[in-house]
């Protein structure tokens, strides 16, 4: 006989993210305009808060839309957000936004990625520097952490693995900590675990320090010599979906003028 876990309870889902966003139960209640008592009685379960107190105090809270809706259910509501595919008509002028901004980013790289890092878009830039990549981790869905941080992925050509890796870590880390999802938890630990063959990135090109006073690149070999990247990244501000709001897309830039020549002279 399978037992099924019980379904969580809204208060204690609340308690969860009043804490992760280290807020006392009388901060919130002064900033979402209620009754320190009346919040905890809801927490414990003693009240049973509306449905827009609910979503009053997921805004304070920043919950993301996605968990919004999973307090929403707890509470005895149905969901306020809709979640469709990329691919869905309704998103498709977001969808060619996204096209526009990748394509229009050439000849660096960009990519999109949903939550947990797995590539729903790239521009050909990034298909370029993939050579020598394991089959297995191009085959979807691909995680662009476990294809650049992975053995035998990326990771043993990018020169300042260390530095790069560490980045990437406290990225996760600002991820996990605000969110609380266990698949970037999962990740973390991944990466954490990999350890690339001695020599590898060991016989890269040093990184010169100067280079990660302002900005911390990705410092890769390829067979035009050493790129060298920063990348920023770009989400849907305004978005009331679930997929649009967990969507990131990261566009990479030359880091220094060689880079720059090499992929306009490849282009």
């Amino acid at each position: 006989m399978t037992t099924r876990n019980p379904a969580p309870k809204f208060g204690d889902l609340l308690k969860v993210w009043r804490e992760r966003r280290r807020m006392s139960q009388l901060k919130l209640a002064v900033e979402a305009e209620i009754s320190q008592r009346h919040l905890s009685f809801v927490e414990s379960g003693r009240s049973q808060p509306s449905r827009d107190m609910v979503l009053r105090l997921c805004d304070y809270l920043d919950v993301p839309l996605r968990d919004q809706n999973a307090l929403l259910l707890a509470a005895g509501y149905a969901p306020a957000f809709a979640e469709r595919s990329l691919d869905d008509p309704d998103l498709a002028p977001a969808r060619a936004a996204i096209d526009l901004i990748l394509k229009g980013h050439m000849p660096y790289p960009a990519l999109a990625v949903d939550r947990c890092w797995t590539m729903v878009a790239a521009n050909d830039a990034v298909g370029g520097l993939l050579a020598g990549v394991a089959a297995h981790l191009l085959e979807p869905p691909v995680n662009v952490l476990r294809l650049s941080l992975h053995p035998e992925g990326l990771a043993p050509r990018i020169a300042n693995l260390p530095v790069w890796t560490a980045h990437i870590l406290e990225r996760l880390r600002r991820q996990h900590a605000l969110s609380g999802d266990e698949g970037i938890a999962g990740l973390i630990e991944e990466i954490e675990g990999y350890r690339v063959e001695a020599g590898s990135s060991d016989r890269a090109v040093p990184v010169d320090p100067e280079t990660n006073v302002v900005l911390v690149p990705m410092v890769l070999q390829t067979d035009q010599g050493l790129l060298s990247f920063f990348s920023t990244t770009t989400v849907f501000g305004t978005a009331v979906e679930v997929t649009l709001s967990e969507l990131i897309l990261e566009a990479f830039y030359p880091a220094d003028e060689e880079t720059r020549n090499r992929l306009h002279a490849r282009a």
